[in-house]
């Protein structure tokens, strides 16, 4: 198959960056790959990518790129296909809908992916007939606002296929977009194998990563945290990341007198030597929606203690097993878990290697295979579907086309109240 991603941005380090370009590495091995980055801000990308992998972007945003994009009067002007509720909107224009469109009306590719919603969008209403139309959720349909999944239902049954990370999300697309017709898989992000032995559990670090917003509730680590110090004041905690919430963090840690036992690392990748020197991982999140950080943990032979919020972590660690999984919010419960852990060096060496062992199913080989079964089996159905194949196009085109008018009424009654307020 002649597969091609459509990304934001190939060129940054971020979780979809590392995830589309592990798992394009391991479908080139017998697929023809390509990643279709829609912006270029650098001369090369941040993470490395195989040889077998073609890139290729479609806005050259450089500041010596020959191009002219960054000055092209249309990159001036908004996006209007782009829905204006996705968070990356702003750097969207109608320079973007044009390259995107002229990309998709041209690909000669047998699959197009969509890894962002508003990319996803544009595959759905603008890809040529013939490539199978697929959506890749990076986040969770629960992270989205009321207007985005609004925008999402105007233009998602027009897919053949969406996939999510979770079973649970899978779930959540089918019970709230309605998406007859439409094939939704739950598949893992590919995670590689880490290039370090891993951990041997001797090092008396906790290790927890990610960005550092509310919704990743770093405050409650850091209280549960305090709790460990009181009782084994030999451990400390690195959290790796950045975000808006660090001098909240950073404040917290010096109220609680943590400055030398709670270390805010920045942001740092690849995070395998990092997680090779810890004993412990932890997310603490209020909503994780992909659970990579904690996969890659598992990865490096490291026991996991998650909260147990939706869309995440009950699906990635096992309770007893590979870690511990507690109620979300509650830095009692959490530090209880880590306690528990800390004391009984056999029950982490047991439980890191049930994690290593268990972490075997986001390899990038095993995710690229569920990936190419489910393409095959949808260009299969296609093949045979005949009749009901038009049948489906022609619905999710209505459905679409019902749920994209009431978007727009409602994204223009919105704008008609703020410029009666800011009059």
């Amino acid at each position: 198959m002649h597969i091609s991603f459509l990304i934001h941005h190939a060129y940054g380090s971020g979780e979809t960056v590392r995830a589309t370009f592990s798992l394009a590495d391991a479908l080139a091995e017998r697929h023809d790959v390509e990643i279709v980055s829609v912006l270029r801000h650098r001369d090369a990308p941040a993470l490395d990518l195989g040889p077998k992998v073609a890139l290729r972007h479609l806005v050259d945003l450089r500041e010596h790129g020959r191009s002219g994009d960054r000055m092209a009067p249309a990159h001036a002007r908004p996006a209007k296909v782009f829905p204006t509720a996705e968070p990356a909107s702003r750097q969207y224009s109608e320079l973007t809908d044009q390259r995107i469109a002229q990309y998709l009306r041209r690909t000669e590719a047998d699959v197009v992916v969509g890894t962002r919603p508003g990319l996803t969008v544009h595959v759905a209403r603008q890809t040529r007939r013939g490539p199978l139309r697929v959506g890749q959720e990076p986040l969770c349909l629960a992270a989205h606002s009321r207007e985005l999944r609004l925008a999402l239902r105007g233009a998602y049954p027009r897919l053949d296929g969406l996939v999510t990370a979770t079973e649970a999300d899978a779930r959540a697309h089918l019970r709230r977009l309605r998406l007859p017709g439409v094939t939704v898989s739950a598949v893992p992000r590919a995670v590689p194998a880490p290039r370090l032995a891993p951990a041997d559990g001797t090092g008396r670090w906790v290790m927890a990563a990610g960005g550092l917003t509310r919704t990743k509730r770093f405050d409650v680590l850091v209280r549960a945290f305090a709790a460990v110090v009181a009782r084994r004041p030999d451990w400390r905690l690195r959290i790796y990341g950045g975000g808006p919430e660090k001098p909240a963090l950073r404040a917290l840690i010096d109220e609680l007198g943590l400055y030398n036992h709670v270390f805010l690392m920045g942001p740092a990748g690849p995070l395998e030597s990092e997680w090779a020197k810890g004993a412990l991982a932890v997310d603490s999140s209020g909503r994780e929606p992909l659970g990579t950080a904690l996969a890659e943990a598992m990865r490096c032979g490291l026991p996991a203690i998650a909260t147990d919020c939706p869309y995440g972590p009950g699906e990635i660690v096992a309770d007893g097993t590979t870690g511990r999984v507690v109620p979300v919010g509650q830095p009692a419960a959490l530090a209880a878990a880590l306690l528990e852990l800390i004391g009984d060096d056999a029950a982490r060496t047991r439980m890191g290697a049930a994690a290593l062992a268990s972490s075997a199913r986001f390899d990038p080989a095993e995710v690229a295979e569920r990936h190419a079964a489910l393409f095959a089996e949808l260009i299969a159905r296609r093949r045979g579907s005949g009749l009901r194949g038009s049948l489906h196009r022609a619905r999710g085109t209505l459905i679409g086309g019902a749920y994209a008018t009431k978007y727009a009424a409602a994204h223009a009654a919105r704008a008609a109240v703020r410029g009666v307020r800011t009059a």
